[in-house]
Parts: C-alpha cells; sequence; structure tokens
C-alpha cells in the first residue's frame, strides 16, 4: 500500500501497521501479548541491549542541525533508488524514553519498509545527559526533569522540517510521525503544535498529554494500544516507570480529542479479530480519519 494523499488514514497504516507487525502476529499465533508488551517496553527503555551495537548500514547517513544553540542529531535513510526527480512521503519515527535513534531503527525495521514502499524516513534522537543514550522528548508531560522540560523538541522538528524540504524532494503533503511510549507521547504533542506540517500520526503505546494548544487543522489519527501496558496505562494514571512524576491521561481522551477536532462521525465501525479490536471513526474534516486498535 502506498501513500496518495494527507488525509486518508489507510494511507498511513502500512508503516504504523509494519510497526507492530511483529507483535500482532504474534498475538493471533497465542503468544500471550503482555509479554510482547514487555519485550517492548524493555527495549523502549534500553534494557537487554547491547548499546554498542550499531545498526548503521551505508545508506544511512547521522546527520545533526543547530537548535537553539543545541546540537540535535538524527539517522537519516533515502529509500533505494531514490531520485531527485521523484516526490517522497517523510516518515518520522521517534524513539522511547531512555533509548535512542538506533533503537527506533532496530524495533521498527522501516528502514526495509522504506525501501519496498518508497519513502524517507527519519530516526530523530531527543537529548539527555549522555552523548546519545537515554535520551527523552520533552513530550508535554511536565515531568520533575527540567533538563528535559527545557528543550524545544517541537523547534527541532520544525526546524528539521524546513530543512528535509529544502534539500530532499519531501511531499509536504505527505508527512508522517509515529513513536513508540514516550516517543508516541510526543508525537501526540507534534500533532497538536504541528497540524500544518502533519498530514497524520501514528502513536504507540502512548498518551496524549499536552494540552497547551489546539491544532489548526485536521490530523489522521491512528493509535495502537495495549490494555495490558503498565507503562503507560490504558485507563490512563501513573505508569510503573514514571515514579509518580507522570499522570497519562487515557487512551480514550486521546481519541475523543482527535475525533472532535477532526469532526469524525462519533459513532464508530467497530470490528474484533482475535484480541484485536478496531474502531474507526470516519468522516472528518478533509477526509480525516480517526482508527483505534486496542490491543
Amino acid at each position: 500500500m502506498k501513500i496518495y494523499c494527507k488525509n486518508k488514514i489507510y494511507k498511513l497504516a502500512f508503516f504504523t501497521a509494519c510497526f507492530l507487525s511483529a507483535s500482532l502476529s504474534l498475538c493471533y499465533s497465542q503468544t500471550r501479548i503482555r509479554d510482547i508488551i514487555r519485550e517492548r517496553i524493555a527495549e523502549g527503555r534500553g534494557r537487554r541491549l547491547d548499546l554498542n551495537r550499531s545498526d548503521i548500514q551505508a545508506s544511512d547517513e547521522k546527520k545533526s542541525i543547530i537548535v537553539g544553540g543545541i546540537e540535535r542529531t538524527y539517522i537519516m535513510h533515502l529509500p533505494a533508488g531514490y531520485q531527485k526527480s521523484n516526490s517522497y512521503p517523510l516518515i518520522f519515527v521517534l524513539h522511547g524514553g531512555t533509548a535512542n535513534a538506533e533503537n527506533a531503527m532496530r524495533m521498527s525495521q522501516m528502514s526495509p519498509k522504506a525501501d519496498q514502499e518508497g519513502f524517507i524516513v527519519v530516526y530523530p534522537n531527543g537529548t539527555g545527559k549522555f552523548e546519545d543514550k537515554f535520551l527523552h522528548w520533552n513530550d508535554g508531560s511536565e515531568r520533575s526533569d527540567k533538563e528535559v522540560n527545557s528543550v524545544d523538541d517541537v523547534a527541532f522538528f520544525q526546524q528539521l522540517i524546513s530543512y528535509l524540504e529544502s534539500n530532499y524532494q519531501v511531499d509536504p503533503k505527505r508527512i508522517y510521525a509515529t513513536g513508540l511510549s514516550n516517543g508516541a507521547i510526543m508525537t501526540y504533542r507534534l500533532g497538536v503544535e504541528l497540524s500544518d506540517k502533519l498530514a497524520a500520526i501514528a502513536p504507540v503505546s502512548g498518551a496524549l498529554n499536552y494540552d497547551k494548544s489546539l491544532p489548526i487543522y485536521p490530523v489522521s489519527v491512528i493509535i495502537f494500544h495495549g490494555t495490558a501496558d503498565k507503562y503507560v496505562p490504558y485507563d490512563g494514571g501513573v505508569g510503573k516507570s514514571s515514579g509518580g512524576q507522570r499522570q497519562d491521561k487515557s487512551v480514550a481522551y486521546a481519541v475523543d480529542f482527535w475525533v472532535k477536532h477532526d469532526g469524525c462521525n462519533p459513532t464508530p465501525v467497530k470490528t474484533e479479530q482475535g484480541n484485536i479490536i478496531k474502531e474507526e471513526y470516519s468522516g472528518g474534516k478533509a477526509g480525516s480519519e480517526v482508527v483505534l486498535y486496542t490491543i
């Protein structure tokens, strides 16, 4: 499936589906979803990983830009056969808390998908006390960590998008963001604050915690979340790893927010298969849609 337009959420589904394809296929083979969630969250937190291992390939490039006096880094993957005469979708893949861009590459396996489908994928790094490990996003959750809260990650993405549009063949109507956990919470924030830039967002196991502003334009949203998630609770509250520093809003809050903002039909089309419940809210402004996958 390829992405052709800004507003149809199913045009976004191929890359978010691949983000969780391993998890979903295991669900259908009766592997316990809570074990999968633990594994994914542990990876997102940088556990059980060889942090010295590099997944950077010859076709990938480590790059940096200066934002607010801070050097911000990211890994960029151009699809196989990239040509300056073409126009390509751009997808940002955000790592989880205490992880980094290489971790996002390893977990999502988005680069092979980019080669297959023909899109540009960028893995940005958050910030932290170490150079390129144990990084976080200023996702709007107002943690007690003043160092993280002081970083303007929205400005980072604004400047990065402008740079990529100016220097690569990026289709400005096909720019997307997805992420896991802390990266998903940041993805929600980007959807709110950069609705003029993003066609759609795909948060995985995240919460819409940012409430300082409202999006200007409709943004299609596809959400993946597990009811057994103890790190970002499905029904909201304090997660297992937050140390009481973060009060997450519920998945229902995020769905309601985007359904109302996009002007979607408030009654979803609901389907179930095994442990997966899919709810589709269609008919939004400019063809936008909201889709929730509950695992």
